[in-house]
């Protein structure tokens, strides 16, 4: 791994926040969302923001401890004035005027492809890989979140789980890591629902990597509608019965909708291989992908089966969200919806932020971006935060 403490020196102001979240930005962003204050405030938006982002980047560390980070290197430099760090109540209500839009809005105006074709894993064939995947976040047990969310179900004891929780779904670059698109809603909200979701940010010239629960008429029409080439597992259970073989052991065949025209089920490839060793002592376990990739000469069968293990990318990228930067079984401590919005959203932020700082790392040094510490840049970030001053102020 490489570390990358010197990576941030020149940062100003908030360190990484104000690098990747320019003051401007964030300005622009808070008056589209009106937001903008109409008083002068001890907490203006502007702050607010770098405050939410900071409770995610130095999570779960609490309110004041974070707030004293953010203006600890302006005050080394005489630039707070009279300025103090508010009480914690005030800190809450801060965060409750200001909202979860203004982070949804900035997610939306950052959250970009970061990797070029230099990037190495980023690209195959000329085509950018993504991966679609979802995940769960647990959140404070309150009457209002529970109503907002839902609970999922228990096998157990009282058949409930123990926490509240929001589904997410995600678009991930495979080769930077950068989360591209999400969708949030409560738990009972199905996975394939908000996928679906994410078909926005899908378009020509990618290929985007799917477990084999999305397999789906509607869900695989609404991707291929974008221009973006899929490949997908298949579940056991389905049945793809050969149209035509082809040389290199995959063959053409149609994915078969639960109702409708057959004239609408889509023509797909399908490949079948093998993996050793992974059903058991020796065991062989039996995959099956389908693609939209027909052309078995350019896209060769043994390749794109090799290329689907960098679809569990995107669980290395929800580890290091939930488990590394949020803390490993935090329950995100927002006892209002829009509160826990704002948390995610701030999460996602900061992870773009970190990602973002890696792969400009790694290509100033020639490197897969694999290859630089996700936890050596968190800890670099916040020492960013803590000790670099420069031109932002309250």
């Amino acid at each position: 791994m490489v570390w990358v403490s010197g990576s941030v020196s020149e940062l100003s102001g908030l360190g990484l926040l104000t690098w990747v979240f320019p003051p401007g930005l964030v300005d622009r962003v808070v008056a589209a969302c009106g937001c903008r204050e109409q008083r002068k405030r001890l907490l203006p938006a502007r702050l607010v923001v770098y405050f939410v982002l900071g409770l995610a980047l130095f999570s779960p560390a609490p309110y004041l401890e974070v707030m004293r980070h953010l203006v600890e290197g302006l005050r080394g430099q005489g630039l707070l004035g009279g300025w103090h760090v508010p009480a914690k109540s005030s800190l809450f209500r801060a965060r409750q005027r200001l909202g979860s839009e203004p982070l949804r809005v900035l997610f939306a105006t950052t959250a970009r492809p970061m990797a070029t074709e230099a990037t190495p894993g980023a690209f195959w064939r000329g085509l950018r890989l993504l991966a679609v995947d979802g995940t769960c976040w647990d959140v404070a047990d309150t009457e209002a979140n529970e109503a907002a969310f839902g609970r999922p179900g228990s096998g157990r004891g009282s058949g409930r789980s123990a926490f509240v929780q929001v589904r997410m779904a995600a678009l991930v670059e495979v080769g930077s890591h950068a989360v591209l698109d999400a969708e949030l809603a409560g738990c009972r909200t199905g996975e394939v629902t908000l996928v679906g979701r994410l078909t926005r940010s899908a378009g020509p010239g990618q290929l985007v990597l799917a477990d084999r629960e999305f397999l789906g008429v509607p869900l695989w029409q609404a991707f291929t509608a974008t221009g973006a080439d899929l490949l997908w597992r298949v579940p056991a259970n389905r049945v793809l019965p050969v149209t035509r073989q082809l040389r290199d052991g995959s063959w053409l065949s149609q994915i078969r909708a639960s109702g409708g025209p057959a004239r609408h089920e889509p023509v797909v490839r399908v490949l079948a291989y093998q993996l050793k060793g992974t059903a058991g002592q020796g065991a062989a376990e039996g995959y099956r992908l389908v693609t939209t990739l027909l052309d078995a000469r350019r896209y060769p069968a043994r390749q794109l089966a090799a290329l689907y293990r960098e679809r569990w990318e995107v669980e290395t990228v929800v580890e290091e969200i939930k488990t590394h930067q949020r803390g490993a079984r935090v329950v995100l401590s927002s006892k209002t919806p829009d509160g826990v919005r704002q948390q995610i959203w701030a999460h996602l932020l900061v992870h773009h932020a970190l990602r973002e700082l890696m792969l400009r790392t790694a290509a100033t040094r020639g490197l897969d971006p694999d290859r630089v510490s996700f936890t050596e840049t968190l800890r670099s970030a916040r020492r960013s935060v803590t000790v670099t001053s420069g031109s932002f102020s309250p």
